[in-house]
Protein backbone atom coordinates (compact mmCIF):
# COMPACT_ATOMS: atom_id res chain seq x y z
CA UNK A 1 0.00 0.00 0.00
CA UNK A 2 1.07 3.73 -0.76
CA UNK A 3 1.90 6.13 2.62
CA UNK A 4 -1.42 7.73 1.56
CA UNK A 5 -3.60 5.20 1.17
CA UNK A 6 -2.37 3.24 4.37
CA UNK A 7 -3.05 6.53 6.47
CA UNK A 8 -6.45 6.96 4.64
CA UNK A 9 -7.33 3.52 6.07
CA UNK A 10 -5.26 3.64 8.98
CA UNK A 11 -8.18 6.54 9.96
CA UNK A 12 -11.42 5.72 8.30
CA UNK A 13 -12.81 4.79 11.40
CA UNK A 14 -12.69 8.45 11.98
CA UNK A 15 -12.00 10.47 9.44
CA UNK A 16 -11.70 9.67 5.28
CA UNK A 17 -9.54 12.73 4.69
CA UNK A 18 -5.69 12.29 3.75
CA UNK A 19 -3.28 13.99 6.02
CA UNK A 20 -1.56 16.90 3.76
CA UNK A 21 2.10 16.14 2.50
CA UNK A 22 2.95 20.06 3.04
CA UNK A 23 2.94 18.42 7.57
CA UNK A 24 6.66 17.15 6.46
CA UNK A 25 9.99 18.28 5.86
CA UNK A 26 12.68 16.81 4.47
CA UNK A 27 16.07 16.20 5.53
CA UNK A 28 18.96 16.51 4.27
CA UNK A 29 22.10 14.06 4.40
CA UNK A 30 25.78 15.25 4.70
CA UNK A 31 27.79 12.19 4.11
CA UNK A 32 29.93 12.04 1.30
CA UNK A 33 28.77 9.35 -1.70
CA UNK A 34 32.53 7.78 -1.58
CA UNK A 35 32.63 7.44 2.40
CA UNK A 36 33.27 3.95 3.88
CA UNK A 37 31.53 3.27 7.27
CA UNK A 38 33.36 4.27 10.41
CA UNK A 39 32.10 3.85 13.70
CA UNK A 40 30.82 7.51 13.69
CA UNK A 41 28.41 7.03 10.98
CA UNK A 42 27.81 3.55 13.00
CA UNK A 43 27.17 5.36 15.95
CA UNK A 44 24.89 8.19 13.42
CA UNK A 45 22.33 5.33 12.31
CA UNK A 46 22.04 3.50 15.93
CA UNK A 47 20.87 6.78 17.04
CA UNK A 48 18.35 7.26 14.18
CA UNK A 49 16.87 3.92 15.19
CA UNK A 50 17.14 4.62 18.61
CA UNK A 51 14.75 7.83 17.98
CA UNK A 52 12.38 5.81 15.71
CA UNK A 53 11.66 3.89 18.98
CA UNK A 54 11.94 6.09 21.57
CA UNK A 55 10.52 9.23 19.60
CA UNK A 56 8.37 7.97 16.49
CA UNK A 57 7.04 5.18 18.73
CA UNK A 58 7.69 2.24 17.16
CA UNK A 59 8.21 -1.06 18.62
CA UNK A 60 11.22 -2.18 17.17
CA UNK A 61 13.27 -1.30 13.68
CA UNK A 62 16.43 -3.44 11.80
CA UNK A 63 18.19 -2.04 9.84
CA UNK A 64 20.31 -3.53 7.00
CA UNK A 65 22.54 -1.84 5.05
CA UNK A 66 25.19 -2.75 2.24
CA UNK A 67 27.97 -0.13 1.98
CA UNK A 68 30.30 0.92 -0.63
CA UNK A 69 32.83 -1.48 0.53
CA UNK A 70 30.69 -4.28 -0.33
CA UNK A 71 30.18 -5.51 3.27
CA UNK A 72 26.47 -5.52 4.49
CA UNK A 73 25.63 -4.63 8.00
CA UNK A 74 22.81 -5.17 10.49
CA UNK A 75 21.31 -2.33 13.09
CA UNK A 76 18.66 -3.07 15.64
CA UNK A 77 16.57 -1.04 18.15
CA UNK A 78 13.41 -1.98 20.46
CA UNK A 79 11.90 -4.49 20.38
CA UNK A 80 10.85 -7.75 18.07
CA UNK A 81 8.47 -9.41 21.23
CA UNK A 82 7.02 -6.59 23.34
CA UNK A 83 6.30 -9.87 25.88
CA UNK A 84 10.03 -10.52 26.04
CA UNK A 85 11.60 -7.64 25.11
CA UNK A 86 13.53 -9.89 22.57
CA UNK A 87 14.92 -7.38 19.63
CA UNK A 88 14.26 -8.13 15.46
CA UNK A 89 16.03 -10.94 14.03
CA UNK A 90 18.94 -9.80 12.65
CA UNK A 91 17.49 -11.29 9.20
CA UNK A 92 13.92 -12.21 10.35
CA UNK A 93 11.45 -12.70 7.54
CA UNK A 94 9.04 -9.76 7.46
CA UNK A 95 5.81 -9.27 5.02
CA UNK A 96 7.75 -6.58 2.42
CA UNK A 97 3.77 -5.56 1.46
CA UNK A 98 3.83 -3.20 -1.94
CA UNK A 99 7.74 -4.10 -2.26
CA UNK A 100 6.02 -6.96 -3.55
CA UNK A 101 4.64 -4.91 -7.14
CA UNK A 102 8.61 -4.96 -7.94
CA UNK A 103 8.51 -8.23 -8.39
CA UNK A 104 5.33 -8.47 -10.39
CA UNK A 105 6.33 -5.67 -12.13
CA UNK A 106 9.58 -7.75 -13.07
CA UNK A 107 7.36 -10.81 -13.82
CA UNK A 108 4.83 -8.65 -16.77
CA UNK A 109 8.03 -7.06 -17.83
CA UNK A 110 9.85 -10.31 -18.64
CA UNK A 111 7.35 -11.15 -20.45
CA UNK A 112 7.32 -8.03 -22.82
CA UNK A 113 10.68 -9.13 -23.53
CA UNK A 114 9.67 -12.63 -24.55
CA UNK A 115 6.71 -11.06 -26.64
CA UNK A 116 4.09 -12.49 -24.79
CA UNK A 117 3.00 -9.00 -23.29
CA UNK A 118 2.89 -5.53 -25.43
CA UNK A 119 3.71 -3.16 -22.76
CA UNK A 120 0.97 -0.60 -24.90
CA UNK A 121 -1.75 -2.84 -25.60
CA UNK A 122 -5.00 -2.20 -24.17
CA UNK A 123 -5.87 -4.58 -21.32
CA UNK A 124 -8.80 -5.94 -22.91
CA UNK A 125 -6.78 -7.90 -25.09
CA UNK A 126 -5.16 -9.86 -22.01
CA UNK A 127 -8.66 -10.10 -19.58
CA UNK A 128 -11.02 -9.33 -22.12
CA UNK A 129 -14.56 -8.64 -20.29
CA UNK A 130 -12.76 -8.99 -16.78
CA UNK A 131 -12.06 -4.94 -16.45
CA UNK A 132 -15.55 -3.40 -17.16
CA UNK A 133 -17.22 -1.21 -14.67
CA UNK A 134 -18.06 2.37 -13.51
CA UNK A 135 -14.29 2.30 -11.75
CA UNK A 136 -12.54 1.62 -15.05
CA UNK A 137 -12.64 -0.10 -18.85
CA UNK A 138 -9.87 -2.27 -20.13
CA UNK A 139 -10.24 -0.88 -23.27
CA UNK A 140 -8.97 2.18 -22.80
CA UNK A 141 -6.08 1.06 -19.88
CA UNK A 142 -2.75 -0.20 -21.55
CA UNK A 143 -0.54 -2.33 -19.36
CA UNK A 144 1.86 0.71 -19.52
CA UNK A 145 -0.42 2.28 -17.23
CA UNK A 146 -1.25 -0.68 -15.27
CA UNK A 147 2.45 -0.59 -14.28
CA UNK A 148 3.21 3.14 -13.93
CA UNK A 149 -0.01 3.54 -11.60
CA UNK A 150 -1.68 6.08 -14.56
CA UNK A 151 -4.48 4.04 -15.14
CA UNK A 152 -7.23 6.29 -12.90
CA UNK A 153 -8.49 2.59 -11.45
CA UNK A 154 -9.69 3.75 -7.70
CA UNK A 155 -8.22 1.36 -4.97
CA UNK A 156 -10.76 -0.72 -2.94
CA UNK A 157 -10.76 1.06 -0.29
CA UNK A 158 -14.57 -0.09 0.33
CA UNK A 159 -13.77 -3.48 1.76
CA UNK A 160 -11.99 -2.07 4.63
CA UNK A 161 -14.74 0.27 4.96
CA UNK A 162 -17.06 -2.64 4.86
CA UNK A 163 -15.38 -4.80 6.54
CA UNK A 164 -15.32 -2.82 10.23
CA UNK A 165 -13.61 0.55 8.93
CA UNK A 166 -10.17 -0.20 10.35
CA UNK A 167 -7.13 -2.54 9.12
CA UNK A 168 -7.38 -4.37 12.28
CA UNK A 169 -11.17 -5.42 11.33
CA UNK A 170 -10.03 -7.29 8.23
CA UNK A 171 -6.35 -8.80 9.24
CA UNK A 172 -8.16 -12.25 9.25
CA UNK A 173 -10.53 -11.77 6.63
CA UNK A 174 -9.37 -13.57 3.06
CA UNK A 175 -9.89 -11.83 -0.08
CA UNK A 176 -10.43 -13.49 -3.54
CA UNK A 177 -8.33 -11.30 -6.51
CA UNK A 178 -11.73 -10.77 -8.36
CA UNK A 179 -13.13 -9.47 -4.56
CA UNK A 180 -10.38 -6.77 -4.86
CA UNK A 181 -11.24 -5.70 -8.32
CA UNK A 182 -14.98 -6.00 -8.33
CA UNK A 183 -14.68 -3.24 -5.58
CA UNK A 184 -12.53 -1.26 -7.23
CA UNK A 185 -14.84 -0.78 -10.55
CA UNK A 186 -18.38 -0.40 -8.13
CA UNK A 187 -16.27 3.06 -7.35
CA UNK A 188 -15.95 5.97 -9.83
CA UNK A 189 -13.23 5.83 -12.09
CA UNK A 190 -10.40 8.15 -10.42
CA UNK A 191 -9.24 10.02 -13.28
CA UNK A 192 -8.67 9.16 -17.57
CA UNK A 193 -6.19 6.95 -17.77
CA UNK A 194 -3.21 8.38 -18.93
CA UNK A 195 -3.95 11.38 -17.53
CA UNK A 196 -2.63 12.17 -13.95
CA UNK A 197 -1.10 9.40 -11.56
CA UNK A 198 -2.49 8.38 -8.45
CA UNK A 199 -1.31 5.21 -6.45
CA UNK A 200 -3.96 2.39 -6.53
CA UNK A 201 -3.47 -1.54 -5.39
CA UNK A 202 -5.67 -2.47 -7.91
CA UNK A 203 -3.50 -1.83 -10.85
CA UNK A 204 -1.19 -4.43 -9.41
CA UNK A 205 -3.86 -7.32 -8.98
CA UNK A 206 -4.36 -6.56 -12.96
CA UNK A 207 -1.27 -7.35 -13.47
CA UNK A 208 -1.27 -10.16 -11.45
CA UNK A 209 -4.37 -11.86 -13.48
CA UNK A 210 -2.84 -10.66 -16.50
CA UNK A 211 0.12 -12.31 -15.80
CA UNK A 212 -1.94 -15.59 -14.98
CA UNK A 213 -3.82 -15.19 -18.31
CA UNK A 214 -0.47 -15.24 -20.43
CA UNK A 215 0.99 -18.11 -18.15
CA UNK A 216 -1.65 -20.14 -17.40
CA UNK A 217 0.00 -20.65 -13.85
CA UNK A 218 -0.08 -18.81 -10.47
CA UNK A 219 1.32 -15.24 -10.13
CA UNK A 220 2.60 -16.50 -7.03
CA UNK A 221 4.26 -19.76 -8.89
CA UNK A 222 5.69 -17.12 -11.26
CA UNK A 223 7.73 -15.01 -9.16
CA UNK A 224 8.80 -17.87 -7.72
CA UNK A 225 9.94 -19.27 -11.03
CA UNK A 226 11.42 -15.93 -12.86
CA UNK A 227 12.96 -14.20 -9.67
CA UNK A 228 13.06 -15.60 -6.32
CA UNK A 229 14.47 -19.14 -7.36
CA UNK A 230 17.22 -18.13 -9.55
CA UNK A 231 18.65 -15.16 -7.17
CA UNK A 232 18.60 -18.12 -4.66
CA UNK A 233 16.35 -15.74 -2.31
CA UNK A 234 15.67 -18.37 0.61
CA UNK A 235 14.00 -15.91 2.59
CA UNK A 236 11.09 -15.16 0.16
CA UNK A 237 8.18 -17.00 -0.54
CA UNK A 238 4.45 -16.52 -1.81
CA UNK A 239 2.02 -17.51 1.01
CA UNK A 240 -0.66 -20.03 0.54
CA UNK A 241 -4.35 -19.06 0.28
CA UNK A 242 -5.54 -18.95 3.63
CA UNK A 243 -2.06 -19.22 5.46
CA UNK A 244 -1.49 -16.27 7.86
CA UNK A 245 1.31 -17.38 9.80
CA UNK A 246 5.00 -15.94 8.93
CA UNK A 247 7.47 -19.10 8.43
CA UNK A 248 10.70 -19.78 9.97
CA UNK A 249 12.49 -16.72 11.76
CA UNK A 250 10.88 -13.69 12.41
CA UNK A 251 9.97 -10.94 15.02
CA UNK A 252 6.23 -9.98 16.12
CA UNK A 253 3.79 -7.37 13.83
CA UNK A 254 2.07 -4.75 15.90
CA UNK A 255 -0.88 -2.72 15.70
CA UNK A 256 -2.29 -0.33 17.20
CA UNK A 257 -5.93 2.09 16.57
CA UNK A 258 -4.36 4.84 17.43
CA UNK A 259 -0.76 6.62 18.10
CA UNK A 260 0.25 5.84 21.65
CA UNK A 261 -2.38 3.37 21.96
CA UNK A 262 -2.67 -0.17 22.46
CA UNK A 263 -0.58 -2.82 20.45
CA UNK A 264 -2.25 -5.49 19.15
CA UNK A 265 -0.09 -8.76 17.92
CA UNK A 266 -0.95 -9.08 14.31
CA UNK A 267 1.95 -11.54 13.43
CA UNK A 268 -0.81 -13.99 12.29
CA UNK A 269 -2.80 -12.44 9.63
CA UNK A 270 -4.06 -13.39 6.14
CA UNK A 271 -2.11 -10.56 3.44
CA UNK A 272 -4.65 -11.65 0.48
CA UNK A 273 -5.61 -7.94 0.75
CA UNK A 274 -2.30 -7.51 -0.91
CA UNK A 275 -2.46 -10.07 -3.64
CA UNK A 276 -0.28 -9.47 -6.50
CA UNK A 277 -0.13 -5.39 -4.91
CA UNK A 278 1.62 -6.82 -1.69
CA UNK A 279 1.42 -10.51 -0.37
CA UNK A 280 5.10 -11.26 -0.29
CA UNK A 281 7.18 -12.51 3.00
CA UNK A 282 11.29 -11.62 2.48
CA UNK A 283 13.61 -10.59 4.87
CA UNK A 284 16.09 -7.66 4.91
CA UNK A 285 18.95 -9.22 3.05
CA UNK A 286 16.96 -10.90 0.20
CA UNK A 287 15.25 -7.57 -0.35
CA UNK A 288 18.48 -6.12 -0.64
CA UNK A 289 19.86 -8.43 -2.78
CA UNK A 290 16.81 -8.72 -5.42
CA UNK A 291 17.07 -4.97 -5.19
CA UNK A 292 20.53 -4.90 -6.32
CA UNK A 293 20.20 -7.70 -9.11
CA UNK A 294 17.08 -5.91 -10.95
CA UNK A 295 19.28 -2.69 -11.25
CA UNK A 296 22.20 -4.29 -11.92
CA UNK A 297 20.55 -5.97 -14.91
CA UNK A 298 20.07 -9.68 -13.84
CA UNK A 299 16.48 -10.15 -14.41
CA UNK A 300 15.64 -8.04 -17.24
CA UNK A 301 16.99 -6.94 -20.42
CA UNK A 302 18.20 -3.40 -20.97
CA UNK A 303 15.61 -2.54 -22.99
CA UNK A 304 12.98 -3.29 -20.17
CA UNK A 305 15.09 -2.41 -17.73
CA UNK A 306 14.62 0.98 -19.04
CA UNK A 307 11.56 0.99 -19.43
CA UNK A 308 11.19 -0.10 -16.09
CA UNK A 309 13.47 3.29 -15.31
CA UNK A 310 10.75 5.70 -17.17
CA UNK A 311 9.23 7.65 -14.46
CA UNK A 312 6.57 10.45 -14.08
CA UNK A 313 6.17 13.06 -11.00
CA UNK A 314 4.55 10.91 -8.64
CA UNK A 315 2.69 13.36 -5.84
CA UNK A 316 2.00 11.50 -2.67
CA UNK A 317 3.73 8.65 -3.20
CA UNK A 318 5.85 9.05 -0.08
CA UNK A 319 6.41 11.48 2.82
CA UNK A 320 8.90 13.25 0.36
CA UNK A 321 7.26 14.96 -2.87
CA UNK A 322 9.75 14.62 -4.42
CA UNK A 323 9.32 10.91 -5.39
CA UNK A 324 8.76 9.99 -9.08
CA UNK A 325 7.29 6.27 -10.42
CA UNK A 326 8.46 4.03 -13.08
CA UNK A 327 7.00 0.54 -14.19
CA UNK A 328 6.62 -0.61 -10.39
CA UNK A 329 9.94 1.31 -9.55
CA UNK A 330 10.25 4.34 -7.75
CA UNK A 331 13.19 6.76 -8.16
CA UNK A 332 14.27 9.25 -5.36
CA UNK A 333 16.83 12.09 -5.31
CA UNK A 334 18.97 11.90 -2.11
CA UNK A 335 20.46 14.75 -0.06
CA UNK A 336 24.08 14.00 -0.74
CA UNK A 337 23.04 14.05 -4.45
CA UNK A 338 22.65 9.85 -5.10
CA UNK A 339 19.27 8.50 -6.90
CA UNK A 340 17.92 5.89 -5.07
CA UNK A 341 15.58 3.30 -6.58
CA UNK A 342 13.24 1.23 -4.73
CA UNK A 343 9.64 0.94 -3.16
CA UNK A 344 7.86 0.60 0.27
CA UNK A 345 5.46 -1.22 1.67
CA UNK A 346 3.10 -0.78 4.85
CA UNK A 347 1.08 -3.63 5.97
CA UNK A 348 -0.78 -4.46 8.96
CA UNK A 349 2.15 -5.38 11.61
CA UNK A 350 5.09 -4.40 8.99
CA UNK A 351 6.24 -0.98 7.44
CA UNK A 352 9.44 -1.32 5.32
CA UNK A 353 11.41 1.17 3.24
CA UNK A 354 14.20 1.06 1.28
CA UNK A 355 16.55 1.90 -1.93
CA UNK A 356 19.37 0.98 -3.82
CA UNK A 357 21.98 3.04 -5.66
CA UNK A 358 23.51 1.96 -9.18
CA UNK A 359 27.15 1.52 -7.15
CA UNK A 360 25.61 -1.58 -5.15
CA UNK A 361 24.43 0.01 -2.26
CA UNK A 362 21.65 -0.54 -0.50
CA UNK A 363 19.47 0.18 2.75
CA UNK A 364 16.29 -1.75 3.97
CA UNK A 365 14.62 -0.69 7.46
CA UNK A 366 11.45 -2.28 8.85
CA UNK A 367 9.45 -1.44 11.56
CA UNK A 368 7.26 -3.82 13.10
CA UNK A 369 4.30 -1.81 12.80
CA UNK A 370 2.44 0.61 10.67
CA UNK A 371 2.75 4.38 11.47
CA UNK A 372 -0.30 6.22 12.34
CA UNK A 373 0.90 9.55 10.67
CA UNK A 374 3.49 11.02 7.59
CA UNK A 375 5.51 12.20 10.16
CA UNK A 376 6.25 8.98 11.54
CA UNK A 377 6.70 7.57 8.53
CA UNK A 378 8.87 10.32 7.13
CA UNK A 379 11.22 9.45 9.78
CA UNK A 380 11.36 5.84 8.44
CA UNK A 381 12.52 6.81 5.19
CA UNK A 382 14.72 9.76 6.50
CA UNK A 383 16.22 6.93 8.13
CA UNK A 384 16.98 4.87 4.78
CA UNK A 385 18.14 8.06 3.61
CA UNK A 386 20.76 8.58 6.13
CA UNK A 387 21.73 4.71 6.09
CA UNK A 388 22.56 5.26 2.18
CA UNK A 389 24.63 8.34 2.16
CA UNK A 390 26.51 7.11 5.27
CA UNK A 391 27.77 3.89 3.52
Amino acid sequence: MSPTTLLRRTALAATAAVLPLGLLSTATATATTTAQPDAADDAGLQRRLDRLVDRAGFPGVVATVRGSDGKVRTYRAGAGDLETGAPLPKDGRVRIASNTKMFTATVVLQLVAEGEVDLDAKVERYLPGVVRGRGGDGRRITVRQLLQQTSGLPDYDTLVIEGGGSLRSVAHTYFEPHDLLDAALAEDLAFTPGRRWAYSNTNYVVLGMLVQRVTGRPVGEEIRKRVVAPLELDDTYWPHPGEQRIRGTHGHGYHSDERGGRWHDLTRMDPSLGWAAGQLVSSPRDLGRFMQALLGGDLLPAAQLAEMKETVRAPGFDADPGWRYGLGLAEHRLGCDVTGWGHGGDIQGFTTRNLVTADGRWAVVTVNALPHDLEQLAAVSRTVEAAICRS
